[in-house]
Order: C-alpha cells, then sequence, then structure tokens
C-alpha cells in the first residue's frame, strides 16, 4: 500500500454537496488541507455540460458521465427492472441534470423538523441559504428570492412554442386554478406558470456547482480534486474515522495500477456521494444491518439498519406527442444534428441565447386536485390526501408540465418533431432499498430496489396524470397527435382512442371519458413505462437512530466521530421539487455545520450563520 497523505478534510465524492462545502470551505481558510475523490471525471468548459439543451446527451446508454444503476424486477412493474442514472463527473447531478429550477414546499423542510426531530431544518431555517446560493436574474426584490450568491437563475435564452401553447391553453381550458409569476416562491402552489431554469441570462450556461464554487476561483493547491478514483470505504480508529480507502478507476483509469490508496484526515471525513453512493461507502466501511454486511462479507462496526434504506424518488412519465413541423424542438440537437447544433451554436457563443440556451421546459404547475379531481382519482387516494395533503394546504401532488422533445430514443420520430407532457409524483407513499453485495468493489452492482409503485395509493395518482396531462396535449395549436409506440394501446374507435390528428381539438371539447377496460389498459401502461425523475434521496436519512436514521441533525453518522454525510442520501422525507435545489441547500447547510464544528471563519453570510444559530 502507497504511503498515505494527510488532509485536513477529506470529501468522498465530488458532486454538487460536495463541491460546496469544498469551495466554500477553501475560500474561508486557504490553509485547510481538502481533499476531494470523485470516481468520474472533469467537467471544465466542456460545452456538452455548459450548454443547457444538451442534458439528454448524458442519458443516452453509453454514457460516461452517469452511472446506470439496475433494479430488481418488480411486480408492480410487471416484471420489469428499472434502470437509474445518477450523475458520475464533476459536480454530478448539477453537471447533467435538466436545469430545472424547482423549489420544494415550505412544509416539505418543516417537516424534516416538525416530524422527524431535526431542529435547524425548517423552511425559516433554510430559506436564507437558497436565497444566498443563487443570483435570480427575473424580477428584483423577490423576499424569497437572492441576488448576489453564485448560481444564475433566469427562464433561459428562448421560450418554445410548446411552452406558450401550454399557458395559453390551460388558462382556458382550467379557470379555476389561475396563473402566477413565480412558481418556486416556496409557500403557494397549484397555479400555472413560466418555469425558471438553472441558466445565467447574460452567459446563456448552465448553472452548475463546479463552475461557480471551483473553476472561477484560484485556490491554492491546498484544494486537491481527483477525478477518477473510487472511495472503497472510510478507515476507523476505535470507531473514529480518520480517512479513506481509495483506488483507481476500473471504468476510467483501467491503465492505473491496481493498488489501494489511503489518505487520512486530521478533522473529518464527508461521505459525499450521493443516494447510491453514500450508504454503499458506509456499509463497505461496516456502517449498516448485520444481515446485509454479513451477506456481502464485511465486519459490522457500527449496526445502523437504516443504511440503504428509506429509497425514495418522483416516478414519471413524458407521454410524447407529434408536433407540428412548424414547432421549434430540441430534437434535432438530441439527435446529435450537425447543422441544428452548428446553427444554435453560433447564436448561443454570440450572446448566450437561442435554443442551446434552453432545456425546452418552459411551462408547468405543482398541482393539488380539487374536490371533483379527488372524485376522479377515486377512493384509493382518499386516506393519503387526508392525512398527508390537507394539513399542508402548499404541497402540491403532482407536477404537470411541457418538455418540447422526445425524451428517448430520437430515431424513433422518423424525422418528425415531437413534445411531452410529463408528470410526476411529489410525494409517493412507495419506497425502496440500496445495498452493497460485495465488500470491496465500488464498481460492483448494488441490490437495489426502486419500489415505484408498491404502494398501491400511488397508482391512482397515475391514471389521473396521464388523463390530465393528455387533454393539455390534444388541445395545444402543436399537436398533431400521439407517438403511438409509447401510448396505451387503447382499442380502435374508441374515446381513449390514440394516433395521427390533423390540429388539436377545441379547448372547449369534453374531456375523454374512458372506460373502465381503458382503465385497465392504462394501468398496465403505466406499469410498463413508469421510470425514474432522477430524483433519487433518503437513503442515509437524517432520523434519530431508534428510528431507522443514518445522520443526525448536524449530519453526523450515529455511532461513530469524525464522519458526516452530506447530500441528498440524508433527506429523511421527500420534496415536492426536483432535487437540485434541496442539494444546493444541504451543501451550503453541510458547509457551515463544519466550518462551526472546526472553528473555521464563516466568511459568507450573516443569514447562513443566522441560518443554524442554537
Amino acid at each position: 500500500m502507497a504511503q498515505a497523505t494527510t488532509y485536513d478534510i477529506i470529501l468522498a465524492g465530488g458532486g454538487t454537496c460536495s463541491l460546496i462545502i469544498a469551495g466554500r470551505l477553501a475560500a474561508a481558510d486557504p490553509t485547510l488541507r481538502i481533499l476531494v475523490v470523485e470516481a468520474g471525471l472533469t467537467t471544465r468548459e466542456d460545452p456538452l455540460h455548459t450548454q443547457p439543451a444538451r442534458y439528454l446527451y448524458h442519458l443516452r446508454p453509453e454514457s460516461t458521465t452517469v452511472r446506470f444503476h439496475v433494479g430488481r424486477e418488480s411486480p408492480a412493474l410487471n416484471g420489469r427492472a428499472p434502470v437509474v442514472p445518477c450523475g458520475q463527473c464533476i459536480g454530478g447531478g448539477s453537471s447533467v441534470n435538466f436545469t430545472m429550477y424547482t423549489r420544494a414546499a415550505a412544509s416539505d423542510y418543516d417537516d424534516w423538523e416538525k416530524v422527524y426531530g431535526n431542529p435547524g431544518w425548517t423552511s425559516a431555517d433554510l430559506l436564507p441559504l437558497l436565497r444566498q446560493c443563487e443570483t435570480y436574474q427575473l424580477q428584483p426584490g423577490k423576499p424569497t428570492h437572492g441576488y448576489s450568491g453564485p448560481l444564475k437563475v433566469s427562464y433561459g435564452g428562448f421560450v418554445t412554442q410548446t411552452g406558450k401553447e401550454f399557458l395559453d391553453v390551460a388558462a382556458q381550458y382550467d379557470k379555476t386554478r389561475g396563473t402566477m409569476e413565480d412558481v418556486n416562491s416556496l409557500f403557494e402552489c397549484n397555479k400555472y406558470g413560466r418555469w425558471q431554469k438553472w441558466i445565467d441570462a447574460t452567459t446563456g450556461k448552465r448553472s452548475d456547482v463546479p463552475h461557480n464554487y471551483i473553476f472561477n476561483h484560484a485556490f491554492n493547491d491546498n484544494l486537491e480534486i481527483l477525478t477518477g478514483y473510487d472511495v472503497k470505504k472510510v478507515i476507523f480508529e476505535e470507531k473514529c474515522a480518520v480517512g479513506i480507502e481509495y483506488a483507481a478507476s476500473t471504468r476510467f483509469r483501467p491503465d492505473a495500477k491496481p493498488e489501494v490508496l489511503t489518505a487520512l484526515a486530521r478533522r473529518l471525513v464527508v461521505v459525499s456521494a450521493g443516494s447510491f453512493g453514500s450508504p454503499a461507502i458506509l456499509e463497505r466501511s461496516g456502517i449498516g444491518s448485520k444481515e446485509v454486511l454479513g451477506r456481502a462479507g464485511v465486519e459490522q462496526i457500527v449496526d445502523l439498519p437504516g443504511v440503504g434504506e428509506n429509497y425514495q424518488d418522483h416516478q414519471v412519465i413524458f407521454a410524447p406527442y407529434i408536433a407540428a413541423d412548424s414547432a421549434t424542438t430540441l430534437d434535432g440537437i438530441v439527435a446529435n444534428n450537425e447543422s441544428e447544433i452548428d446553427k444554435w451554436s453560433t447564436q448561443w457563443q454570440k450572446d448566450g441565447t437561442g435554443l442551446l440556451a434552453d432545456n425546452g421546459l418552459d411551462a408547468g404547475i405543482k398541482m393539488r386536485p380539487w374536490e371533483e379531481d379527488l372524485d376522479a382519482i377515486g377512493e384509493g387516494f382518499r386516506k393519503r390526501w387526508l392525512e398527508f395533503y390537507v394539513p399542508a394546504p402548499d404541497k402540491p401532488v403532482l407536477w404537470i408540465g411541457t418538455v418540447s422533445v422526445f425524451p428517448g430514443d430520437p430515431t424513433k420520430l422518423s424525422g418528425k418533431k415531437a413534445f411531452s407532457v410529463g408528470w410526476h409524483i411529489e410525494h409517493p407513499a412507495s419506497t425502496g432499498h440500496v445495498h452493497i453485495v460485495t465488500a470491496d468493489d465500488p464498481q460492483a452492482p448494488l441490490d437495489f430496489h426502486a419500489g415505484y409503485l408498491d404502494a398501491p395509493e400511488d397508482m391512482p395518482l397515475h391514471l389521473w396524470g396521464y388523463k390530465r396531462s393528455r387533454e393539455y396535449a390534444r388541445r395545444l395549436p402543436s399537436y398533431r397527435g400521439e407517438l403511438v409506440e409509447f401510448h396505451p394501446s387503447f382499442a380502435a374507435g374508441t374515446a381513449a382512442a390514440i394516433g395521427l390528428r390533423d390540429g388539436p381539438v377545441a379547448v372547449d371539447e369534453p374531456d375523454i371519458v374512458y372506460t373502465e377496460e381503458d382503465d385497465k389498459v392504462l394501468d398496465e401502461y403505466i406499469r410498463g413505462a413508469i421510470g425514474t425523475a432522477w430524483h433519487s434521496l433518503g437513503t442515509c436519512a437524517m432520523k434519530k437512530r431508534e428510528e431507522g436514521g443514518v445522520v443526525d441533525s448536524r449530519l453526523n453518522v450515529h455511532g461513530v466521530d469524525g464522519l458526516k454525510v452530506v447530500d441528498m442520501s440524508i433527506c429523511p422525507g421527500n420534496v415536492a421539487a426536483n432535487t437540485y435545489s434541496t442539494a444546493i441547500v444541504i451543501g451550503e447547510k453541510g458547509a457551515i455545520l463544519i466550518a462551526e464544528e472546526l472553528g473555521i471563519p464563516i466568511t459568507w453570510g450573516e443569514a447562513a450563520r443566522h441560518a443554524v444559530s442554537s
């Protein structure tokens, strides 16, 4: 084994939260020796990352910027094994996500304290962090937004026809909900609006963490970032974390010497490898359930049966529709059409505008059902509605919105253009797990069960989500019918039948009436089509140890010293949002907690200090 190098702080993982911590602490105290170890490679000034419209490039089967996790075959999915990608590159999800700016409901964060017992994690505590991370480039003077942070928020450099059409149709089709200027104010939902994006309005670039917390600063050599290395485990001395073992990734450094390397930490080890990577590192280190560790051949150090449990995601379907030839979509960019990319690249490089400065997700709603909607959803959801949603009127049930692209294999379009109207459940009742199966191989497949549709109360929402989203789609002026292969096989000649169309129906056209047989067909379709929203969380939950928790409210791992987990895996409950915003908040909070405990000066704002005052 090579001689170990010693650092003050070691961060296992180089994703969103890790780099926020590294950037904040390195700027606050340049004498700190900080090591970041990331399995993936750099993203620096790579247009496939900095150009927002290129996000689907990272979901290709041959992608080298994400890792695909294959779940167990599930009876709830008719025997299908779901595949869930997660970022595996510098910046993690921030470098490959859809750039959707979506905040949780305030009550989601309030639950973290009131329901799960974590002081300092309410929406009032976290709002200063939400503000300090961003520069809101839209309306000035909004009290829930920030105007001097590193990450830029705008509408992007383009707005698609289908996005505009969705808002126009919604205003006529659904006059009960209305519209709002800011769909992500934190405290209100159930109104339609134009969707914000993690895109810099000036440059047209993705607002990722590495380019805005790390690459744009002249840090000295005391901040070291290693890429292409897997963290094998945390090293302990009498239950105190003192370092890590790591090795060159066989995926990214196949020719490297196959040796185990050691790095020691004087002050702290932070595991920040995401909802798949973090529980796996803990389990390989001997922290977890005796049964799981025993099967993998790992000696147990601490009995924490909650490690790897509580896996949650937002189950999503983007139902695709044929678009009019006149519609502007991202399909040409996704298909890597050279002339299309060259055309938009010229504009993007000139002034940061155009389709490359957009994600095609231009409009939507965080929706709560009215009473008549609840009747349509059915009794299968009623109990969850009464117990979970009625006491929290800011909590949406579904997100529904347009995306001006077919988010699948572009060859299936046969030269046509497409748009999708998608939906996902904001707080699925279904949960799963993530566990190791081998003692020391970070590249080995995990025992992963996504849990999609395991809880029966989730299905009624999906049935309603399809029906509701289709009503918007078939009224859009750009609508030319369904992309048949990716819709339910309703019987021909029925009201629900799918197919190509010459144009939309009238806005005041009655909704489709689905028969009992149609609902059976739709149920089968959903079980075959439901997939990840790329929003994995919860597998190292911030809860009391006796309630299945893995970390406490200061993100310390129960039962050991000198070890924290800081990433989306710590979420004790789900959030009604794309997870990037919450990941940023967790990273900012983690940086402050670490600075407080280690006596590092907090140099980035009074609001942040107030957020963790006790």
